[in-house]
């Protein structure tokens, strides 16, 4: 109980640690010979126990592996303890409001309500996926209903997910967070933006984290269109430095599909954006689809291109294309351009289509795409150039 004290202390005097670590206690001698060479003023607000469990510099927090099991179980007992007496003062220690019978916690459920808070923090920073901690909190916060409360479970969480990147449970918490606050404070738009900048931060990292790329994917549905096309300018320079990690390839096409199904008005901006997004969609189709026929066709294990099996692999890719065909190429109705774009876009992908496959697969699929009428939709899309489209051999 006396290092939960001091855990404690540590997360009241400093309110801006942003980053916890878990340190083994031979490293403890390493932090104290830094401390020692930089001044030993404790001007900079850090706290500095006597012992080795705690360490806390530049609002950095690192907590002694020695430690965590016996400060976890006294951590735990003072969480259940609290939540118990909070539910039972709050279920019958209330003031009624005299003229509108409204109900008020009292001064002791307050107390209790603030230990609850206090040792769940704690509990969780030790335990992060203990659920019934994170559900207490949200009982709290939602009956308080106040941004700074909000606030305060966005930094928690940002803590744990600071040295446990893929805790389902605090990235679920975030997600709760963020729909409390929609609709309700201004600065949701600032918080997402924010949001983002953190899934950024911990998946450089993090590698392959798939519940913080999803956790991205899923802000797209709060943010404005400026917000998604600056995200995919953003992403396409991260994804140019991370070509393996294809979650982010994956919150491009979210962010594509958001901005294609969030047209403003008559805004003049919004053709010249979405032929961009539409355009960025299918030539990211092209490149999968070359590494894919690239694949097919440098098999070293000494296969021909024309074995059964590959015949059979490069039929199945051909036929799913062309499935794309008819419903992309179909102009519904001219006077959206949305259509125009992608039938355009989705004809050029599969003329160029026609020069990757190999020689002995060209003369069916060209067969196919006459059957598709594919020189007529280049006409109705692109007149101007119909003096190409005449000569194209299909």
């Amino acid at each position: 109980m006396d290092l939960l004290n001091q855990l404690e202390t540590i997360l009241e005097s400093d309110p801006l640690i942003d980053e916890v670590g878990l340190i083994h206690p031979s490293q403890f001698i390493t932090l104290s010979k830094e401390c020692s060479e930089s001044s030993n003023s404790s001007a900079d607000g850090a706290f500095r126990p006597a012992n080795t469990k705690f360490w806390n510099r530049d609002h950095k927090l690192g907590i002694s592996t020695e430690i965590l099991l016996p400060v976890c179980k006294a951590a735990k007992s003072a969480f259940m303890d609290a939540m118990e007496q909070y539910k039972t003062h709050s279920d019958l220690s209330v003031n009624k409001h005299e003229d509108k019978n409204m109900v008020y916690p009292s001064s002791s459920c307050q107390s209790f309500e603030s230990e609850v808070m206090k040792h769940s923090r704690a509990l969780l920073l030790l335990s992060c996926d203990l659920g019934t901690a994170w559900n207490a909190r949200k009982l709290v916060v939602s009956k308080k209903q106040q941004l700074p409360m909000f606030t305060d479970e966005l930094h928690l969480s940002a803590l744990v997910l600071s040295y446990s990147h893929k805790s389902e449970q605090a990235w679920s918490h975030r997600r709760w967070v963020i729909k409390m606050i929609a609709g309700k404070y201004s600065n949701l738009q600032q918080i997402i933006a924010k949001e983002s900048e953190l899934v950024e931060k911990i998946a450089e990292r993090s590698k392959m984290n798939y519940r913080a790329w999803n956790h991205r994917c899923w802000l797209v549905s709060y943010m404005t269109r400026e917000q998604m096309l600056y995200e995919l300018k953003k992403s396409r320079d991260w994804a140019g430095l991370h070509v393996a990690d294809n979650s982010c390839f994956h919150y491009r096409r979210r962010l594509m599909l958001g901005i294609s199904e969030n047209k403003q008005g008559d805004d003049p901006s919004y053709d010249v954006e979405n032929y961009q997004v539409v355009k960025a969609l299918w030539l990211h189709r092209r490149f999968l689809s070359l590494c894919l026929i690239r694949h097919w066709m440098t098999t070293t294990d000494g296969i021909s291109c024309h074995s059964t099996s590959m015949a059979n692999e490069i039929n199945i890719f051909l036929d799913k294309e062309l499935c794309l065909l008819d419903p992309c190429s179909t102009i519904q109705d001219m006077e959206f351009e949305d259509f125009e774009a992608q039938a355009i876009y989705s004809t050029m992908y599969f003329l160029w289509l026609i020069k990757q496959i190999p020689e002995f697969r060209k003369i069916e699929l060209q067969e196919k795409l006459k059957a598709g009428n594919l020189k007529n939709i280049l006409h109705k899309t692109c007149p101007e150039r119909s003096f190409l489209w005449d000569v194209l051999e299909l």
